[in-house]
């Protein structure tokens, strides 16, 4: 029913928790964003972006034909309204999940994502730019910190908020960041790790791509980080 366009990034682990979580049967197609396979018609015919993930329903609400969704904040919307789990329903519960969802999509994973581009990555080492995104992670890790210190879950319930959240938290090491400086957020992530269905969604990761992280490739690399609306359009071109 649900065909999953996956790699093994935090984003594609938000959708891959979720389902697991829900209980729902999906298909796997995955998309080695190593090789260019994001730059694929087929992909791009959902994910316009060429990013991962994105979401096919072949048996859409409306009854309609297949329903295409891109981008990890929205599919995991889609999928809570869809099942009727993992947020509230009340204006004020549903309110606060949304908030903290988009807090992810807008501070938390743009700002680890160029922390971990600049540390790991970048071939010239800026330290500005080090200093940066590392010192905001560590600001971002605070806000969460504060947050759980008289909560269990980020929005009430366990929603489609700390599923957002998780993953980007889980490579701390790899963001220069030190969990134990975070008591309340370590106590959250451990319970996150523990779940059930957070565990098999990390499995089938391993499954899928069993080396993951390291130091990319010239190839890679080229893939990844030099992309401009040209690029794009010769990699489309090129990949068929």
């Amino acid at each position: 029913m649900l065909d999953v366009h996956y790699w093994t990034t935090p984003n594609g682990h938000k959708i891959t928790i979720f389902l697991e979580e829900a209980g729902l049967p999906y298909n796997i197609i995955p998309v080695n964003i190593g090789k260019g396979e994001q730059f694929k018609a087929e992909f791009l015919a959902v994910s316009p972006n060429n990013r991962i993930p994105a979401l096919v329903d072949h048996a859409p609400a409306d009854g309609g034909k297949p329903l295409a969704v891109f981008e990890s904040g929205a599919i995991l919307l889609y999928l809570a309204d869809k099942t009727g789990k993992f947020t509230a329903r009340d204006v004020r519960g549903r309110t606060e999940t949304i908030q903290w969802l988009f807090w992810q999509m807008g501070n938390l994973g743009p700002m680890a994502g160029q922390n971990n581009h600049f540390s790991n990555y970048a071939v010239e080492k800026l330290q500005y730019a080090m200093d940066r995104y590392r010192n905001e992670v560590n600001r971002l890790y605070g806000v969460l910190n504060r947050r759980f210190a008289d909560r269990t879950f980020v929005a009430g319930e366990y929603s489609i908020a700390d599923m957002a959240i998780y993953p980007w938290i889980v490579p701390w090491e790899r963001q220069g960041q030190n969990i134990a400086d975070f008591p309340h957020l370590k106590r959250w992530f451990e319970a996150i790790k523990a779940r059930p269905a957070v565990v098999r969604a990390y499995d089938k990761a391993k499954e899928i791509n069993p080396n993951q992280g390291g130091i990319r490739t010239a190839e890679e690399r080229a893939i990844l980080f030099g992309q401009t609306a040209a690029s794009v359009a010769h990699a489309a071109a090129k990949a068929g």
